[in-house]
């Protein structure tokens, strides 16, 4: 078999099984031997394999020699882990790009995502809110030039999901976060990367605080 077709074979595999976890289709805890997984795909063991080794590195699912693969349970401290490491990068991503002077060409599918947020708040959508804020972020982290701060953020993205969907229902409708996203567009158009470090830097905070209030407030230990 030619490399890339066993390579197509495994990303597909991966993207798969990621959505799975991530929609809670293949929920914490969900667990299933690897000919299981494969007969799932309808694919062959060796693409499932290599797919389950990437999601490890993920830190989504844990490899249990024998017994195929467990989806891993999202604790708190893993997800204070998380939000602390992505209130330090994404700030210096989205600075980076502001001394960057980008275009409102470049910027546009922000604003997009953006003018999404706020249509989501006016139906009161929290989903499509979601869809969106996602989008901004991963399309932000996208422009940046430093492509290993980007995967390192991009995995952390997936790492955190499923905690910001089940958080999602129980929180206020995001109105705040949505004018953050605004400001910090009209500061990167500017070119002000250090007015944009610092909202971004409070906005990052402040969502990690109300993500953490809720599971702690709800003491999931795992979900």
């Amino acid at each position: 078999m030619p490399d890339s077709v066993k390579e197509s074979r495994v990303d597909n595999a991966y993207e798969r099984l990621k959505q799975e976890i991530l929609s809670n289709r293949m929920p914490a805890g969900f667990q299933a031997t690897e000919p299981e997984i494969a007969l799932m795909l309808g694919m062959s063991r060796t693409p499932v394999r290599e797919a389950m080794i990437r999601l490890e590195a993920d830190g989504l699912v844990q490899i249990i020699p024998r017994r195929g693969v467990r989806v891993l349970p999202i604790r708190l401290e893993d997800m204070r882990e998380i939000y602390q490491i992505l209130t330090a990068l994404e700030p210096e991503a989205a600075a980076s790009i502001a001394a960057s002077k980008p275009s409102r060409e470049t910027l546009e599918p922000l604003y997009v995502a953006t003018e999404d947020m706020a249509r989501a708040i006016k139906t009161g959508d929290r989903e499509a809110w979601a869809r969106a804020d996602d989008r901004f972020h991963r399309d932000l982290i996208g422009l940046n030039a430093n492509k290993r701060l980007n995967a390192m953020v991009m995995t952390l993205f997936d790492q955190a999901h499923r905690a910001r969907m089940f958080t999602l229902p129980l929180r206020d409708m995001p109105v705040r976060s949505t004018q953050d996203h605004r400001e910090i567009l009209d500061e990167m158009l500017a070119g002000n990367s250090e007015t944009v470090r610092k909202i971004f830097h409070s906005h990052r905070q402040r969502a990690a605080e109300e993500l953490l209030t809720i599971l702690d407030k709800f003491r999931q230990t795992q979900f």
